[in-house]
């Protein structure tokens, strides 16, 4: 038993060790589509070489199969949290993004320049507007036809399901600022159609 834990913490440091590798040259020497996505493929190419390995040099002879896969499996999921975890939420986290901004202006703001801070600062200098669309034309939610965003069958999928989520397994009771709310369950419930949005689809 003791011989397995050992090879399991092994196996995990080894493909850990192929991945970041892999994803440091990926990201320093290849063009990136969209980081998360990218980050999947760097893990699985990982996993490939892994896997080579441990055929290669018979290291986990001592297993059975139905351990392997499990090996196979952790490592897999290792590598998915790795990737949504670290490059994609530090990417494309407003709190990250907030925390930064507070530590170039010598650690503090003033709280009544936050709302401007991201109007008019934080959507220009993370390319908000374009790395969005960038994300959702490669993940095939949205298609751009003329001057027209338009969601995909795929796209209707996505936000039927993020609602349903959203309205049924987010909290109802959650903290904004000094007051409990469920506002974030539907954040939707009182906006109006703005007819300044609305595109003929061609």
């Amino acid at each position: 038993m003791k011989n397995k834990f050992l090879l399991l913490t092994f196996s995990i440091f080894l493909y850990l060790f192929i991945f970041i590798c892999i994803y440091l040259i990926h990201i320093n020497f290849f063009k990136v589509g969209v980081i998360f996505y990218s980050s999947l493929i760097d893990s699985v190419i990982a996993l490939i070489i892994f896997f080579g390995l441990y055929n290669s040099i018979n290291f986990f002879k001592h297993i059975t199969n139905f351990e392997s896969s499990l090996i196979i499996l952790l490592l897999l999921f290792i590598g998915y949290s790795f990737s949504i975890s670290l490059p994609t939420v530090i990417d494309r986290s407003l709190s990250f993004y907030f925390l930064e901004k507070i530590r170039q202006h010598d650690g503090a703001i003033k709280k009544t320049a936050m709302k401007q801070m991201f109007i008019d600062d934080y959507m220009d200098e993370y390319k908000l507007v374009e790395m969005r669309l960038t994300e959702q034309l490669k993940s095939g939610t949205i298609e751009l036809k003329g001057n027209c965003i338009v969601l995909t069958k795929r796209g209707y999928l996505v936000t039927t399901f993020s609602d349903f989520f959203r309205k049924n397994f987010l909290a109802n009771k959650r903290l904004i600022l000094d007051s409990y709310s469920d506002q974030l369950t539907d954040p939707l419930k009182d906006s109006e159609i703005n007819n300044e949005y609305l595109c003929k689809k061609e």
